[in-house]
C-alpha cells in the first residue's frame, strides 16, 4: 500500500492505495465523491471524466499514484461556493442536457475543458470534442445545446443549425 497525497476540489486528502488503484476508485470508495461515474472501465464512455492537473482524463485509466501531489477536480468542485450551480451546470438543466443523468458528469467536465480551450466552440467543435463521451438518452442535442447556452452564444442560431 501506498500513502497517496493530492488536492481533490481544492481541498487537500490523503489516503492508503494498492499501486492498481485506478483514480476513479479512489474517488468513489476512499473520497466518497461518487459524481464521478463508472460506466466501462475501458475509458470508452467518459462518464468518469475528471481534471486532473488543468487537463481533462478519463479517472478508470490512471492509477490513483499517477495523482499524487496534483489537483484534481471532480463534478462535485464545479458548484459555485455557496453550493449553487455552475453557469455550465445551470445550463444543462436550463436546457434538458440530462435524461437519466449517468453520463452528465462526464459530459459537463468534458464541456468544462472545451470551454476553457475554445470559449466560442462551433456545434461542429462541440461535437467533436465530446466524441469520447457516450450517452445513450439524449442524441446529444440538448447536450450541444446546453454547451452552447453555456457559451453565451445565440440559441436561435444553433436552433436554426
Amino acid at each position: 500500500m501506498a500513502q497517496i497525497a493530492m488536492n481533490v476540489n481544492g481541498v487537500p486528502v490523503t489516503g492508503r492505495v494498492e499501486g492498481r488503484t485506478l483514480l476513479v476508485d479512489f474517488l468513489r470508495d476512499d473520497l466518497h465523491l461518487t459524481g464521478t461515474h463508472v460506466g466501462c472501465d475501458t475509458s470508452q464512455c467518459g462518464a468518469c471524466t475528471v481534471h486532473v492537473n488543468g487537463l481533462s482524463v478519463k479517472a478508470c485509466t490512471i492509477f490513483a499514484i499517477e495523482a499524487e501531489g496534483g489537483e484534481v477536480l471532480t463534478i462535485e468542485g464545479m458548484a459555485n461556493a455557496d453550493g449553487t450551480l455552475s453557469p455550465l451546470q445551470q445550463a444543462f438543466q436550463d436546457h434538458h442536457g440530462l435524461q437519466c443523468g449517468f453520463c452528465t458528469p462526464g459530459m459537463v467536465m468534458s464541456a468544462a475543458m472545451l470551454l476553457k480551450e475554445n470559449p466560442k466552440p462551433s456545434q461542429a467543435d462541440v461535437r467533436s470534442y465530446l466524441e469520447g463521451n457516450i450517452c445513450r438518452c439524449t442524441g446529444y442535442h440538448n447536450i450541444v445545446k446546453a454547451i452552447m447556452a453555456a457559451s453565451g452564444q445565440d440559441m436561435d442560431a444553433i436552433s436554426a443549425a
